[in-house]
């Protein structure tokens, strides 16, 4: 065999086997659709609520006392921030925490957040808090960045917005 004639018979293969590929790929059936299946089709992503809306706040709780007590603060100083953010009484919060409420509800029933919580700015899980349009959202990373806050040591004073 020549030279020329090896080249030639390379490319033929190759072409034959790129043509294997394409048959075999159009010989394959096209994948399900989820309403072809019998499933129901997604929500609009409207429609579904953030899972951290669902979530216990008395589940998420000790998780908060954990980091900040890790850190040297105390559960007490960690219920000043809870009940300055909120508006709830000490009693209230333990009423809230017993009774398991959910995110949501743990802040919608709140007596009255404070107005200096439009103060709160910085960056909780990659978001700026303040661009949160979502006003539950914004609620929520309120509290978490006040416990950032508490459990890296800031002075008290500072983190309640003083």
């Amino acid at each position: 065999m020549t030279r020329a004639t090896t080249k030639a018979a390379r490319a033929t293969t190759r072409a034959a086997g790129r043509t294997t590929k394409n048959a075999r790929a159009a010989a394959t059936p096209a994948p399900r659709s989820r309403s072809d299946a019998g499933e129901k089709p997604a929500k609009a992503s409207s429609e579904k609520k953030p899972r951290i809306y669902t979530i216990s706040f008395a589940s998420v709780y000790p998780l908060y006392v954990q980091k900040v007590t890790k850190k040297g603060r105390t559960k007490e100083e960690l219920d000043t921030v809870i009940t300055w953010l909120t508006g709830y009484g000490p009693a209230q919060l333990r009423r809230a925490i017993d009774a398991k409420v959910d995110f949501e509800t743990f802040f919608t029933k709140a007596p009255q957040m404070n107005p200096k919580a439009r103060l709160i700015t910085g960056i909780v899980c990659g978001v700026r808090v303040e661009d949160i349009t979502d006003p539950l959202m914004q609620k929520i990373r309120y509290l978490d960045k006040l416990v950032d806050e508490l459990a890296r040591g800031k002075k008290m004073e500072s983190i309640l917005r003083a």
